[in-house]
């Protein structure tokens, strides 16, 4: 009876705790979208446009034109860059592509995804796509893993006739994220997200003058929000289940725990 109980509270322990950690392997949830949402994008790392996640960004340009855009990723989370750009309706076969960066302007490989895509001549759109790696809260300083911080889109065309340079384009990005947890836990943290640079929204000071503003990026609390992730659940879990092992198997093995009996005369 002692072991059932024992089985009992733990299985229930464990359906209590492996709770919490399945809703964080969850996709994150999407912001819906509104009257915020960029319209333009920069031409340059410095002037890259912020975006947050799950918001779309549209953005107006020219075949020939780098557009820039900027984005939060924290630890634990695998953010999904998406692209659409709507081509003029006369056109020759065009090859589109799309890069993302670190905060250190460092270019991240894509887990899988259409990153470079060409454009069949009269093609109304072409769509692209690139998985990141998950972002990890500590790396040795010679790796190129994702850290958390800053990333950088950049959007433009690769291959071209010289006649369709300059032909107007209309593009819509996209981010969003999975939040992977404590299957990707490291043993270490970042001191600081990777937040560099110089943002493009100008501030205006008390003089009424314009200023420039670190990027908005990191400013709130919550990044890298520490030691705690689901993975301790799950060791917690691992060392009751051993624990109960032990103790199921020492039942098993020592009997009854009383001398038996001999017979009369023996």
């Amino acid at each position: 009876m002692r072991i059932t109980r024992a089985l009992g509270a733990a299985l229930l322990t464990l359906g209590l705790a492996a709770g919490p950690a399945a809703a964080d392997s969850s996709p994150s949830p999407s912001a819906s979208a509104d009257g915020d949402a960029p319209t333009q994008a920069g031409t340059s790392f410095r002037t890259a446009t912020e975006i947050d996640q799950g918001q779309q960004a549209t953005a107006s340009g020219s075949t020939g034109d780098y557009l820039y855009w900027s984005f939060p990723a924290d630890t634990g989370q695998r953010p999904t860059v998406k692209a659409t750009v709507k081509l003029p309706g006369t056109h020759g076969a065009e090859t589109w592509q799309l890069d993302v960066y670190d905060g250190l302007r460092r270019r991240q490989a894509c887990q899988y995804g259409a990153q470079t895509r060409t454009a069949a001549q009269g093609a109304a759109s072409v769509e692209l796509a690139c998985v990141l790696r998950t972002v990890r809260g500590w790396s040795e300083p010679w790796a190129n893993d994702p850290l958390p911080g800053t990333y950088y889109v950049r959007l433009t065309v690769v291959d071209l006739a010289a006649a369709d340079l300059g032909q107007p384009v209309n593009a819509e990005v996209r981010v969003d994220s999975k939040d992977i947890g404590g299957a990707a836990a490291v043993d270490g943290s970042l001191g600081k997200p990777l937040v560099p640079g110089i943002a493009a929204k100008p501030e205006t000071s008390k003089g009424g003058s314009k200023e420039a503003v670190l990027s908005s990026f990191g400013q709130d609390d919550g990044w890298s929000s520490g030691w705690w992730s689901d993975r301790w659940v799950w060791t917690g879990i691992g060392g009751i289940l051993a624990a109960l092992a032990g103790i199921g198997g020492y039942a098993l093995t020592r009997g009854s725990g009383r001398p038996s009996r001999v017979p009369p005369g023996a």
